[in-house]
């Protein structure tokens, strides 16, 4: 519905030995607007998630400026060197290029060696080139996972009927690792601040190992597309007694979502976007809420900028003071009671004025002593 005043036009092509999928979306003359492509993973733009939120971000940016068209291309291998191939392939023939996902963090090679176009990468920083780490003409974004990970925490800790309840993760990368630490300092918070009295449980035979070797605890299945042991780890929390869970896995989280549906009364939280529509076991939902990255926005914020001509290359780590992080609360959106949105509502402000830090995985707090927690100050 959202895309019905563009008109669509499939393409099938192959570039370099990649199979891709183009559709090529347009209004108007375009002899005046921005050439965009999103390239992406191959879950495409219509996953339903994190790539069509992106693309979410250029249509509004469309709606807008009607002259621009966009043309998805998707990466069908997922392969790192294939991707960055596929944005080198197409360079010459667009004015922007937008990328989601760690995959593409090797686009600033081809960034400086195309430095009349412009580039938005969004959710992981750019590799190095010759030890520059910004460029003029692409920008980079990362989100403080640890605050939405902190919002849904606070949440589970005051819905919990049980008083347990836990995270699902699904490799101890930063993002991951911040996302969990955030959660539980959400709970942790909520203990003290509210009373909620929630214990987080733990398994220790799924505990995480950071990129520096760290114990980081958790429930981590070790894969991002590994159904079964979601299943398998969310079926040992519920039997622990978990009623909650936060689940932060990729593709390995809709396990955890299944289990939690062949289960009675567990609620999930999803992770990035608003995953309500993930949710419904027959006429019945059980998401939460959902932390989530608002990456939408950003990406119409800078197609903005470069139309504009305000955009500047940099890296930007996007929190809670630009609206950048956050958790679902539409109405018919999510399942919280009018008391836990005013809390939260409280807490929100509180982290967007920095009063309260969540831990993350390198900024030197805990989930059990971080900046805001009254026991810390």
């Amino acid at each position: 519905m959202k895309r019905k005043i563009f008109t669509l036009l499939v393409l099938g092509a192959m570039i370099s030995g990649c199979s891709q999928e183009i559709d090529t979306t347009q209004t108007n003359d375009t002899s005046q607007g921005l050439k965009i492509a999103i390239v992406t993973s191959p879950s495409g733009v219509d996953d339903g998630n994190y790539n069509e939120n992106n693309y979410d971000g250029i249509l509004a940016y469309i709606e807008k400026n009607p002259t621009a068209i966009v043309t998805p291309i998707q990466e069908t291998t997922g392969d790192v060197n294939a991707c960055i191939q596929m944005v080198n392939d197409i360079v010459a023939d667009y004015d922007v290029i937008v990328t989601p996902g760690f995959q593409f963090a090797g686009v600033s090679s081809i960034a400086v060696e195309n430095p009349d176009k412009k580039f938005i990468l969004v959710d992981t920083a750019p590799i190095a080139v010759d030890g520059q780490t910004e460029f003029d003409n692409l920008y980079s974004m990362e989100f403080a996972e640890q605050e939405a990970g902190f919002f849904v925490g606070v949440a589970a800790a005051l819905e919990s009927e049980s008083k347990k309840v836990a995270v699902i993760n699904g490799i101890a990368y930063p993002a991951n690792v911040n996302a969990q630490f955030g959660f539980e300092s959400g709970v942790n918070y909520a203990n003290e601040v509210f009373d909620t009295d929630v214990e987080i449980i733990e398994l220790a035979s799924y505990s995480g190992v950071d990129v520096t070797g760290a114990q980081v605890g958790g429930n981590y299945i070790g894969d991002f597309a590994d159904e079964a042991t979601g299943k398998v780890i969310a079926n040992e929390l519920i039997d622990k007694g978990a009623d909650i869970l936060f689940v932060f896995a990729g593709g390995s989280g809709n396990g955890a979502f299944t289990a939690a549906k062949e289960a009675d009364g567990i609620k999930v939280i999803g992770a990035d976007v608003d995953q309500y529509d993930s949710g419904y076991k027959g006429d019945e939902n059980i998401v939460l809420t959902s932390a989530l990255k608002v990456m939408s926005d950003n990406v119409e914020r800078l197609l903005q900028e470069i139309t504009d001509g305000t955009f500047q290359g940099e890296h930007s780590i996007r929190k809670a003071d630009t609206n950048s992080t956050g958790y679902a609360k539409v109405e018919g959106r999510h399942l919280m009671s009018e008391n836990t949105l005013e809390l939260l509502e409280e807490v929100y402000d509180d982290v967007q004025k920095g009063e309260i830090v969540p831990a993350s995985n390198f900024n030197g707090f805990t989930p059990e002593a971080f900046e805001g927690l009254p026991s810390f100050n």
